[in-house]
Order: C-alpha cells, then sequence, then structure tokens
C-alpha cells in the first residue's frame, strides 16, 4: 500500500481522519466518506456525501455502501441498479464470486469486459508496453484503475499499489474480489478542483483505456506527471485514435494531439503490442505522423522510462512460476470435442474477435500448472491466454 497524503477535491486543504469511517477537511470542517477504507470523495455529489456520512455515523454501513454502490460516472448510459440487487450483494459479499458481483451491479456489457479481461487485446497491449519498458518499479499508481486488473498483477510481484477511479463500485469490487487490502484505493473525479494526491511520487503511473474519456487532458497528464516525480515514468495505453472511429464512447484524440501532449513519449500502436507478446519481440514505436490510421494509441513517457523497448519474453506479461491456470472462461464444451470459443455477447465479438490472440478451438484440459520460463510446457498457449491466472474467486 502506498500511503498518500489526500487533500480535499474542493478546498486543496489536507484531509485527516477524524473516525473510522470519515476524513475532515483540516481547512473547512467538511467531512468525506470512507467505506472499506476507500475514501469518497467525488465533487458534485453532496447529497449522496452527507446521505452517506448520516448512514455512516448512525452505524448503518451497509445502507451507506449500497447507496455508493449505486453512484456511476458520467458516460454511463445503461439502468441503474436494482436496489434490491444491491442490497443482496452487500449482504453475501463474502460468498459471492467476481462474476456474481458484476451481474449484481448490473453493469451489463461493461461487467462482459471486467470479468474477461484477462485475455482481452487492450489489457494485453498495456502489459506488453509496460514488460517492454519495464525497470522494476517499486511503487505504482493506476490512475482509472476500474476493478484493478493491473493492480493484482503488480501486487503479486510484490509492489506496492495504489489506485483510483471515479466509480466507487469499480473500487470495492477491487478490494474484495481482485486486489485485496494491500492497495491504497481513492475514489474521485478527474476534474475536480483540486487533484488530491498531489504529494504522492511513485516510480511508476499507469492509465489504461480511459485516458481517452477525460475533458482536461492537459491538465490531468500534468498531475499524473507530477505523481510520478523527477525520476518516475507513466504508461498510457489504449488511447482511442479520433481519426478511425471505434466502439466506444469519450472523446478521442489524433495523432496530431499526440505528439504535443507526449513529447517525451514513446508511441506505439496497441495491435504491433499484441503481435510483439504473441511473437516473443520487441515492439516498434514509431512517429505519431506514421499513427494516423491505428485503432488505438499506447504511449510510454518521462524521465524514468527505459530509452529503448526490449523483448517482451517473460515479464510481466507471463504468470508466476508455480501458479495453476485454467482455461480461458471464454471456451465452452464443443459437442465435437475440446472447447469452443462462445462470445458472452455480439458486440464482444465485434469488437475483439478479429484481434484475439486464443485460438477459436481448445483441446483442454481445463487447468495447467504453469512452471514458469521461456522453456515451459504451454508457454505458447500461456502467451496466446488460451490459459489465464484469474482471482481466486472469479
Amino acid at each position: 500500500m502506498i500511503p498518500f497524503a489526500l487533500l480535499s477535491p474542493e478546498t486543496g486543504e489536507s484531509l485527516k481522519a477524524d473516525t473510522p469511517h470519515s476524513l475532515r477537511d483540516a481547512g473547512t470542517g467538511a467531512r468525506w466518506p470512507v467505506i472499506d477504507g476507500i475514501p469518497y470523495l467525488r465533487t458534485g455529489r453532496s447529497d449522496l456525501v452527507l446521505r452517506t456520512l448520516e448512514l455512516l455515523d448512525a452505524g448503518k454501513a451497509d445502507l451507506a455502501l449500497e447507496g455508493l454502490l449505486a453512484d456511476q460516472d458520467d458516460w454511463w448510459t445503461g439502468p441503474s441498479a436494482d436496489p434490491l440487487d444491491l442490497h443482496e450483494l452487500v449482504r453475501d459479499r463474502e460468498k459471492l464470486t467476481l462474476r456474481d458481483a458484476v451481474r449484481l451491479l448490473g453493469w451489463g456489457r461493461v461487467g462482459d469486459y471486467f470479468v474477461h479481461r484477462w485475455s482481452d487485446p487492450t489489457y494485453l497491449a498495456g502489459l506488453a508496453l509496460l514488460e517492454a519498458h519495464w525497470n522494476d518499479p517499486v511503487c505504482v499508481f493506476e490512475f482509472a484503475c476500474g476493478i484493478g486488473h493491473y493492480l493484482r498483477e503488480f501486487a503479486l510481484r510484490g509492489l506496492k499499489v495504489a489506485g483510483a477511479d471515479v466509480v466507487f463500485a469499480k473500487l470495492w469490487v477491487a478490494r474484495h474480489w481482485v486486489v485485496g487490502t494491500g492497495a491504497q484505493l481513492v475514489c474521485f473525479d478527474a476534474g475536480s478542483p483540486h487533484w488530491p494526491i498531489p504529494e504522492a511520487p511513485v516510480d511508476l503511473v499507469v492509465c489504461n483505456d480511459a485516458f481517452y474519456f477525460l475533458d482536461d487532458k492537459a491538465d490531468v497528464l500534468d498531475n499524473l506527471r507530477q505523481n510520478a516525480g523527477d525520476d518516475g515514468w507513466l504508461v498510457l495505453s489504449h488511447i482511442h485514435n479520433s481519426g478511425r472511429p471505434g466502439f466506444s464512447a469519450g472523446r478521442a484524440v489524433s495523432a496530431a494531439e499526440i505528439e504535443e501532449l507526449f513529447p517525451d513519449g514513446l508511441v506505439y500502436d496497441d495491435a504491433d503490442l499484441m503481435r510483439a507478446l504473441v511473437e516473443a519481440r520487441a515492439p516498434s514505436p514509431r512517429a505519431p505522423s506514421e499513427l494516423t490510421g491505428v485503432e488505438a494509441f499506447s504511449v510510454v513517457a518521462g524521465p524514468g522510462m527505459r530509452p529503448a523497448p526490449r523483448a517482451i519474453v517473460d515479464g510481466i506479461t507471463l504468470p508466476r512460476a508455480g501458479t495453476r491456470l485454467r482455461l480461458n472462461p471464454l471456451y465452452a464444451p464443443d459437442p465435437a470435442g475440446g472447447y469452443r470459443i462462445a462470445w458472452p455477447s455480439e458486440r464482444y465479438e465485434a469488437e475483439y474477435g478479429g484481434l484475439a490472440t486464443y485460438p477459436v478451438h481448445s483441446e483442454g484440459p481445463e487447468t495447467l500448472d504453469w512452471a514458469g520460463g521461456v522453456a515451459a510446457p504451454g508457454v505458447e498457449r500461456v502467451r496466446t491466454r488460451e490459459y489465464v491466472d484469474l482471482p481466486e474467486r472469479w
């Protein structure tokens, strides 16, 4: 865990614990709720903040939690979560699976992406970029961390980790099903008047599949650079290209904007990063002007980055030795024998089917004891994500 010194997103004053479930603004005395160690610092939610604090002060922590779990980001277009489903989730959280949690939260197609992200092309591109420039960081902060897929990989390798997201429910799911209690998690808006974690220099700052959503990209990037400090580095992967329409919402950027935002960056085509992972080679950075037709950009920047990418062979893209891997849950039994991909939705297939690194058909078995290393049995099946390392309560 990285013990961030938090500031009020409204005033910039220091926040200090005044009860086990709240923080207080040192200047104004305003309070902010904390549940399961996750501060809720969203601005523009004063009624929700007040109601949550009233319930927490009254000893009704589960009801307070249900209220925060219903909160969504401004891009959400799906229905609101069913209050009865949220009550069931909170009541039975110790025995439910990650898939149960996603279903009860009513995340729909977004939930499909979360539960299968361990083999999603966008996720793998980010892992490949990290490995290509890996320099043994100690402390990692992930902005827009979602339910903590990357944080889990970092934590399993002994790194101190912290993450932030605008949706409290995602952080709460990360805490209970993906990362555990060892991560510092904070809920806040990127566009807050004050960045709540300015004095938090870390070795590595990560943002995957989210940067294109942001309004004030230059301001957010400046804050992330401050978090990385004078010696850290930044990895921002899968930034949608405005020159090539895709599936996701957000405010995509052009190749020219990438060049302006990252004058010190090495820029990659996401698709090349995935191919480099499968082919066990180094990816090739290119000038932004040469990438005008790609689906998405990935960038590494900052003084702490490696000056040149190395081959993606046996680093963070492969599971730890000794891990029991499971057959990718996208596979279902094939009546003709073995297993065949069964897409969770038509949209998922349309977005990822053509980019998938795993084969359409697998002979199994359902688990694989992974010895680790480039010569281990099954290494190619692991590299392509035919087999994946899933959380225990997946």
